[in-house]
């Protein structure tokens, strides 16, 4: 059981005890853990009784490689499909932070940096391939079951769900059909989280970050 704060991207004073701004940040007695690898790999070695998040201990390193390239790789293709949308769904006091922030990473505007959204899309569709073609012989990354690994990685395409009306899938695709294994896993948590291209979905569950 965790109790989850929402933050706006302005919000950096709340974070401040973590000692650094990014979140997630999580509290757990008196540890502050941030980066969403920092907090897996911390959950694994404070609740070793439960089950593994990586399907077993054996499997973190080959779950590294999987987040570095969820991080470097997935997440930068991503944004270049939603950034606009993004940015407008943003609290108007998070709009000038978001835009110089992501400019000066993308060294371009928010608006160029999405340009030719069909080419876009392709890009991504390619960067997904490895991911593709496990998914053709397993139904979840981790294997017969979901692990760390699936997790990563769906969580860009939530980021995507949350803010954007556009689809990054074709339906026969079977990344898109993980996806919807994932969405419908823990009694559809992840399919009733809040959504711009489901805003009437029931809301049974609200996450912070």
């Amino acid at each position: 059981a965790a109790e989850r704060v929402p933050l706006r991207f302005t919000d950096k004073d709340r974070i401040a005890f973590s000692g650094q701004s990014l979140v997630p940040v999580l509290v757990d007695s008196e540890a502050a853990v941030s980066d969403s690898w920092r907090i897996a790999l911390h959950l694994e070695d404070r609740y070793p009784e439960l089950p593994s998040l990586f399907g077993d201990r054996g499997a973190i390193s080959v779950t590294r490689f999987v987040n570095s390239w969820a991080d470097t790789v997935l997440l930068p293709a991503v944004a270049r499909v939603i950034l606009v949308d993004i940015y407008n769904c943003l609290d108007a006091a998070d709009r000038s932070y978001f835009r110089s922030s992501r400019e000066k990473y993308f060294g371009m505007p928010l608006e160029a940096v999405v340009a030719d959204q069909p080419a876009r899309l392709t890009d991504l569709r390619k960067v997904l391939l490895p991911i593709r073609h496990a998914l053709k012989k397993q139904a979840f990354i981790g294997g017969e079951a979901a692990t760390y690994a699936d997790y990563c990685v769906f969580g860009m395409f939530m980021w995507a769900r949350g803010c954007s009306t556009t689809e990054l899938l074709e339906a026969d695709d079977p990344v898109a059909l993980w996806r919807e294994r994932l969405l419908d896993a823990f009694g559809g948590m992840a399919r009733s989280a809040p959504s711009v291209r489901y805003p009437d979905a029931p809301l049974h569950h609200r996450s912070g970050g």
